[in-house]
């Protein structure tokens, strides 16, 4: 796409504030998703904070650009899930009030310290403001691999965390666990970005396709918009998110250097089979998993609180998307 082009898409009703509404959302997933990568290094001592946000933004930005260029599967699952219809006004509209409602739902989340998924905030926004368009529908084969991905990432990661805690043998040193645990972060950082960074990117795609009157994306995302998607990203993770390592990595349960080694592991292992299958995972979800699968003593009342807030994203983003789709199109 030319630059000439872009200006004239821009100047459609809608696609503008879309535009800056998905780096928004992009920012917020890096600041409050991407921390989950890092919370048990940091908790296990192996990363000081401040290293390892900046360490999981670089991987943050490598993941989503190694990902947009070889394993685009998730990005297509993303622009599967709904259609808006024929009126580009009013799609653009419904597609600034699902991710207004990702933005709103993980604010929220943040400001109590939990680790709330953008991903699936993103999917049931988006589903919700394409019901309240006229010609709008869902898909429900994509919607049968969303949810299929959900367990079998928790499943993924909590049975791995415990298969190599259980390992037999002769333990390995704290120093070569918490070494091994910033390779171990870095991959879970780099898988992050190949996960989340297709989502958004298949935004960017879908409202630069709506405002042109197609349905869908006529090639692949240019390497000017996936690097502007990685770098939002990337700047969130640098941003920080301690708040929700404290709670994932020290409040949720005790973790020794080994076993957060094997709950990184875990993780990284799990996003990697669900990237590859082209399945869109939470990296909160996979990891939080892993983390109680591989962690001792578990705070069964803050997994309560954290399984709470999981509950409630799809329910309460669909919602919000509906009724911010109803809004826009009523006053605009």
């Amino acid at each position: 796409m030319s630059v000439s082009a872009l200006m004239e898409l821009l100047l459609v009703p809608g696609l503008l504030p879309a535009a800056l509404l998905t780096l928004g959302v992009l920012l917020v997933n890096g600041w409050t998703d991407a921390p989950n990568a890092i919370a048990t290094a940091v908790a296990s001592g192996a990363l000081p904070f401040s290293a390892a946000a900046a360490l999981a933004a670089v991987c943050d930005l490598l993941g989503a650009l190694l990902a947009a260029a070889l394993f685009p599967a998730v990005t297509e699952t993303v622009l599967d899930l709904a259609r808006f219809g024929g009126d580009r006004q009013a799609a653009l509209w419904a597609l600034c009030a699902a991710l207004g409602a990702v933005v709103l739902w993980s604010t929220a989340a943040w400001v109590f310290g939990l680790p709330t998924s953008e991903s699936h905030g993103l999917l049931a926004g988006l589903t919700g403001a394409a019901l309240a368009l006229e010609d709008g529908a869902v898909d429900v084969r994509a919607w049968t691999r969303v949810l299929l991905a959900l367990p079998l990432s928790m499943a993924l990661g909590w049975l791995l965390a415990k298969a190599l805690t259980a390992r037999p043998g002769k333990p390995r040193s704290a120093s070569f666990c918490r070494l091994a645990q910033r390779v171990a972060a870095a991959a879970m950082a780099l898988l992050h970005g190949a996960q989340d960074g297709q989502k958004f990117l298949g935004i960017f795609l879908l409202g630069l396709s709506l405002a042109a009157g197609w349905e869908r994306p006529a090639g692949p995302a240019p390497l000017w918009l996936t690097a502007l998607c990685a770098g939002a990203m990337a700047l969130g993770t640098a941003l920080g998110g301690r708040r929700i390592v404290d709670t994932v990595g020290r409040d949720m349960v005790a973790l020794d250097p080994s076993r957060g080694l094997a709950a990184d592991l875990a993780g990284a292992g799990s996003l990697l089979v669900c990237t590859l299958l082209g399945l869109p995972v939470s990296t909160t979800h996979t990891k939080t998993a892993a983390i109680l699968g591989a962690g001792r003593r578990p705070d069964w009342s803050v997994a309560r609180s954290i399984a709470l807030a999981w509950a409630l994203t799809f329910p309460v983003c669909g919602l919000l998307g509906f009724l911010g789709a109803k809004f826009l199109l009523f006053f605009l």
